[in-house]
């Protein structure tokens, strides 16, 4: 018997990294999955190695007619979708705000921000129609501090949004059961991480507490517990996954 029995779970992003990471973790816990992605290679062989319980949709997450569209396809092919994991994501270039243009900032803020928004507005109708569910909001270490070198105010900005708009909705749909969280991964050991610094254990992970970078299932682990009934009784906040960096 799996923690996710029963559970019928979006997971966008799920072509790689933390997204293919917790695609596959929702899946070993019994969860039916629909893995969604702008890129249709990586998520549609991770699921056909899932099996039977995944379901893989290509889909544009800036875009509100795409979400509806996966929404129905997900109800046609596993029933109401109660647990979602906004993941997609985009790091956007490393520029101050008088060198980042106006289109990269939409660019990210498409991503990052108004995706989040798209998604949870597509699937709290099923979700209250269904007696509840659970929306977990990818953020970042970045949606709860500000620091130097960070990629830019577009990805800074976003990520405090996605934070915001977490307790938002939480507050707004907890009379209805659906909980709702966000989640701070720090330095993971994802593609769009190994591009924007070092991956050898040193660097940026010699100033966390645990002295190392994380895996993405060390991700995925919180985001089965806060997709699974055993957080009945947690909405509305942010866990920062990091290794420690922001306790210093």
């Amino acid at each position: 018997m799996g923690r996710l029995d029963g559970k019928v779970a979006i997971v966008t992003g799920a072509g790689q990294g933390m997204g293919a990471a917790h695609a596959r973790r929702m899946a070993s816990e019994g969860a039916k999955v629909i893995l969604t992605d702008i890129d249709a290679v990586g998520a549609s062989q991770i699921a056909k190695e899932i099996g039977q319980n995944a379901l893989f949709i290509q889909h544009d997450v800036a875009s509100m007619s795409d979400w509806t569209r996966v929404v129905a396809e997900a109800e046609k092919a596993f029933g109401p979708v109660t647990v979602l994991v906004n993941n997609a994501g985009i790091l956007g270039p490393i520029k101050n705000i008088i060198d980042l243009s106006v289109e990269e900032y939409m660019k990210v803020v498409a991503v990052n921000q108004h995706s989040q928004f798209y998604g949870m507005k597509a699937v709290v109708p099923g979700m209250k129609a269904a007696g509840g569910g659970s929306i977990i909001n990818i953020s970042s270490i970045a949606g709860l501090v500000a620091s130097v070198g960070a990629p830019s105010i577009a990805y800074v900005g976003s990520k405090f949004a996605s934070r915001g708009m977490t307790k938002q909705i939480a507050v707004e749909f907890g009379p209805d059961k659906i909980r709702v969280n966000s989640i701070h991964p720090g330095y993971i050991k994802t593609p769009m991480m190994e591009a924007a610094t070092d991956q050898d254990g040193g660097g940026v992970a010699s100033g966390l507490a645990l002295r190392r970078m994380a895996e993405p299932d060390e991700v995925s682990k919180v985001v089965v517990f806060l997709a699974s009934d055993d957080a009945s009784y947690v909405t509305g906040v942010e866990h920062p996954v990091d290794g420690g960096f922001t306790a210093v």
